[in-house]
């Protein structure tokens, strides 16, 4: 459908859903409680039947949670939080190029567009909608339309536009021409153009041209800001150099750049991903020593950074606090709060989930498809996959579409049950929804095979990935390996170890140590310590999970003193190996 041929724009105003149910929620008679101590509005049941109650002080009825700041962050004049109106004619084409990817189909359609104002702004506005929506590639498709087609003159905004959506894709070689172009055409670069490429390079791997960058601004006279140091932090963090990212933190409070709400939290979720909670907390504590306000984000990012590690307790202490601080929470916080049920004590405590999930409901704040994904999860790792598939058809049933990762909650789910039926008829619905597998999916098939002794399946499933188009990775064969060695089939595993290098592959610990527990297993320690000495030479760092498949090689006091040595310099440099006597 071509944009001058859409109809007039029919304006429909949507009522907020209410949160039903089927089937009538009733209290337990156990757990029968005077109304008469509660206000009406402060009861409500959850989904186990409970009754309870919420408190007032602590919790805001106010309905839909709060903006959360995904607007657009460089350059463009737009508030985080504070989203672009867009114009009937920016709705169309935003609507048209969410639903069209043919590159010259889009353009011919643009070309349409008036050379006006009004014109340039609904350009704008749809391009900012469309990185809030994380649409790169249509991104890329709009910008590049202004560039080279249109009689719109571009500014440092598209430029920016493009440069973040390249990177994003981990294009940083498409990155850099953009910024070359924007030199070219005699436009000049801001202090977000460079945040957002030395972002790109630090997605990208590419830290001495980060650097560059960095050396750049200098030479041009740009400060570097805390927009510059947050981009350089966050583009760290993406691409998972965590120390990296800690030491640019204390450079930007080296040169006294003054650091902002978002600098805080950027590095709270920094040491949240890394698993040092603790370390997240003393960030969060010198950000108010600094008299510097935390926002919603803040807050919830450090609910997650305690979620991670199963600290429902301290997540729930922070949730209480942001409320305490008058922010209301939103969706992401909930599903923050969820996480910690999920993951406490290793299985979850999905009740505890499904009650949070419940409470959101109640506050007005609608869950999202994150929201069912974490309660599909938790009811999954507990073993109840009914009810994870109870969850899954509901999340259907409110409207919304299940992607590969709800798919795989819920595969994970009957896996864990060992039900091979199921998981099989999961993977024919993901065919049927047009939901294409990859490889993580069919390792997880591999792996339920593999655990279940059907190898017969298990290969038919690797013949499925070496003549399809799936990419063959390092996963793939540790799942083969650990399967092959943990049952016994020695040789079938030694052939698998030596193609990885026909296949361009390289060990990993992983790799490794499941080579070691085969042997392990059969208590054949002085090979162990053979294939740990190759494990070293070719600088694989040994984990836990090493030492304790060592360890169960062992037959004597002295093997485990021996061991028990190694395990304790391992977080050392180790220049030495075990001797093999």
């Amino acid at each position: 459908m071509m944009l001058n041929s859409l109809c007039t724009i029919n304006h429909t105003f949507i009522e907020p859903r209410c949160c039903t149910n089927e089937s009538e929620w009733k209290s337990n008679d156990s757990n029968s409680v005077a109304l008469k101590k509660f206000k009406k509005d402060s009861v409500y049941i959850d989904k186990t039947g409970k009754l309870r109650n919420f408190n007032h002080k602590k919790l805001s009825r106010k309905s839909c949670g709060s903006l959360r700041g995904r607007g657009w962050k460089f350059g463009s004049g737009f508030v985080d939080g504070i989203f672009p109106v867009l114009s009937p004619t920016a709705l169309q084409i935003l609507d048209y190029l969410q639903k069209e990817d043919d590159t010259e189909r889009i353009w011919s359609s643009l070309d349409k567009l008036p050379p006006s104002l009004d014109a340039w702004d609904d350009v704008l506005t749809v391009s900012v909608q469309l990185r809030i929506r994380k649409k790169w590639d249509s991104i890329i498709s709009i910008c590049k339309w202004i560039l080279l087609r249109s009689s719109f003159k571009p500014d440092v905004i598209c430029y920016n536009l493009l440069i973040d959506a390249f990177g994003q894709k981990f294009l940083y070689k498409e990155a850099e021409s953009i910024y070359l172009q924007l030199h070219e055409a005699r436009c000049i670069p801001n202090e977000d153009t460079y945040a957002l490429l030395i972002k790109a390079y630090c997605m990208s791997g590419k830290l001495q041209n980060a650097e560059a960058v960095f050396a750049e601004m200098r030479n041009y006279g740009l400060p570097s800001s805390a927009v510059v140091y947050n981009a350089y932090i966050n583009g760290l963090m993406k691409g998972r150099n965590f120390d990296k990212a800690e030491e640019i933190f204390l450079r930007m409070k080296r040169d006294g750049c003054k650091l902002s709400t978002e600098s805080y939290t950027i590095l709270i979720n920094l040491y949240g991903k890394a698993g040092k909670s603790y370390m997240a907390l003393k960030v969060f504590d010198e950000m108010l020593n600094q008299k510097c306000k935390p926002n919603i984000c803040t807050y919830t990012a450090l609910v997650n950074a305690f979620a991670r590690e199963g600290l429902c307790e301290k997540a729930e202490e922070m949730f209480e606090q942001m409320q305490e601080a008058g922010l209301e929470p939103d969706v992401y916080a909930y599903n923050a709060l969820m996480e910690a049920y999920r993951l406490l004590l290793g299985d979850g405590f999905p009740y505890g989930a499904a009650e949070i999930f419940s409470l959101m409901q109640h506050m007005g704040c609608e869950p999202d498809r994150a929201s069912y994904n974490i309660l599909v999860d938790a009811y999954g790792k507990a073993g109840l996959q009914d009810d994870a598939e109870a969850v899954f058809e509901d999340m259907k049933r409110v409207g919304i579409t299940p992607t590969m990762k709800s798919h795989m909650v819920l595969l994970s789910a009957y896996s864990k049950m060992g039900n091979v039926s199921k998981c099989e008829d999961i993977l024919n619905q993901m065919c049927k929804s047009g939901l294409k597998l990859d490889t993580f999916v069919l390792n997880s098939m591999l792996n339920l095979y593999g655990r279940l002794g059907q190898f017969g399946k298990m290969e038919e499933v690797l013949t499925v990935i070496e003549k399809g188009s799936y990419v063959v990775d390092i996963s793939t064969f540790n799942i083969l390996m650990h399967r092959y060695g943990q049952a016994g089939f020695i040789e079938k595993m030694e052939e698998l170890f030596r193609l990885l290098v026909a296949k361009g592959l390289k060990p990993d610990v992983v790799t490794w140590t499941s080579r070691i527990g085969a042997y392990s297993k059969k208590k054949l320690y002085l090979k162990c310590l053979e294939i740990f000495e190759e494990m070293i030479d070719a600088g694989c760092y040994p984990d836990g999970g090493t030492a304790k498949v060592l360890l169960a090689a062992c037959s004597n006091e002295d093997q485990i003193e021996q061991v028990t040595n190694v395990i304790r310099t391992m977080h050392k440099d180790m220049k030495t190996v075990l001797p093999v006597a």
